[in-house]
């Protein structure tokens, strides 16, 4: 075949996630939308806060070949300084400083390049199930193996004894996810704290480096929870960040990789960021959004909407006897299905036009994943539906 292969088949498997919401757009076209409960993509229903439309219209009175023009690879200089110095202001003194970042196009060319950067081929890679689908597919193309350990079912902390029973002489990182999608669970600074002992443990054991991949679009989105700074925890951390999610931004495609100061490969990983940026062509990230940044890094998130969306969900949901963890932060429910199989669980909710993910594509069978940054009229109108589903069941 003239192809290359390997990208064929990721193309033809294809995200159960935006599947989803592909059907979801498809039956709303149908049957209109106010009857179709779709609760597939992460897409937030928060309108970015006003002074992203002000920083916009500022930017758009510069000088055509300023506004539109190259920035350098790793980002505008006075971008990087706003948004270390906003990392500083929260995080301690020093946290980071402009040469420390790469502004990247999102969360998946942070992770991309995170893990290009970091790996070699054969090297393994540690995510913790249930995790976000996509993880497999930029590890294994940056020549990793993808290994799955399966987060405490109780708690839905990181079970740390599994990782450290499955790290090798080949493992190369571990990739946490706090906030959590797709379950909402935060992991406590003392579960980190024991994660980083075993992580410590294991380098000193084996004679090597174990990274830590801080994956965390979804820190500023909690509800009460402490969602620990992970470099204070663990040196050997690098933080991927996109705003997506606190901006509301997710089409705009911009975010960040951090190489914190306290890493002890800091100067090495740096030039390895850059060059896994220039590797797959991740350079100069969208210019006009990188002015946002400095305008808007600040802007708090608009957390109180979510969280009436959660107290709705949560509450109709019990009242009907299903089961859930109840989310900490980010904006997902992670539901127990009503029968072990989630694909067939999922099905017969389709048929009442509710729209949920299962959850054998996250890495943990017999769940779905709600999304609730919906309209919040979605989620009550969507009651009666979940109340026909677990009649069906009885």
């Amino acid at each position: 075949m003239s192809i290359n292969e390997k990208s064929r088949a990721y193309g033809a498997q294809k995200s159960s996630i935006r599947e989803i919401s592909a059907y979801a757009g498809a039956r709303k076209a149908q049957i209109g939308a106010e009857k179709v409960f779709d609760f597939s993509l992460g897409n937030p229903s928060v309108p970015a806060p006003d002074a992203v439309r002000a920083s916009i219209e500022r930017a758009l009175a510069l000088p055509a070949t300023q506004l539109h023009g190259y920035t350098p690879a790793s980002g505008l200089p006075s971008v990087r300084e706003a948004v270390a110095a906003s990392l500083s202001r929260r995080f301690g003194e020093g946290t980071a400083a402009a040469g420390d970042l790469y502004l990247t196009c999102g969360a998946a060319a942070s992770l991309s390049i995170t893990f290009n950067a970091v790996v070699n081929d054969g090297d393994e890679v540690i995510v913790i199930a249930p995790y976000f689908p996509e993880y497999r597919v930029w590890i294994e193309t940056s020549g990793a193996t993808c290994v799955e350990v399966l987060a405490d079912p109780k708690t839905f902390q990181v079970d740390v004894e599994a990782v450290a029973a499955a790290i090798t002489p080949r493992t190369k990182a571990v990739v946490i996810n706090s906030p959590n999608n797709p379950v909402g669970s935060v992991y406590s600074r003392a579960n980190l704290e024991a994660l980083a002992s075993a992580l410590r443990e294991a380098c000193s054991r084996l004679g090597t480096q174990i990274y830590l991949v801080a994956d965390e679009p979804y820190r500023e989105i909690t509800y009460g929870a402490e969602v620990p700074w992970v470099p204070g925890v663990y040196d050997r951390t690098i933080v991927c960040y996109s705003y997506s999610k606190s901006l509301s931004l997710p089409g705009e495609r911009i975010g960040w990789v951090l190489v914190p100061p306290t890493n002890p490969e800091h100067d090495d990983l740096l030039l390895a960021v850059a060059g896994a940026g220039r590797k797959l062509g991740f350079v100069c990230a969208p210019a006009l959004f990188q002015r946002v940044l400095a305008d808007c890094v600040d802007c708090p998130s608009d957390v109180e909407a979510y969280a009436r969306n959660r107290s709705a969900l949560t509450e109709g949901l019990a009242r009907l006897g299903y089961e859930f963890i109840e989310p900490q932060g980010a904006f997902y429910l992670w539901v127990k299905a009503l029968e072990p199989d989630a694909e067939k669980f999922f099905e017969r909710a389709r048929e009442l036009e509710l729209l949920p993910v299962p959850s054998d594509s996250f890495g943990c069978p017999g769940w779905v994943r709600v999304g609730y940054c919906v309209p919040y009229e979605t989620i009550v109108n969507s009651m009666p539906a979940w109340e026909k589903l677990a009649a069906s069941y009885r």
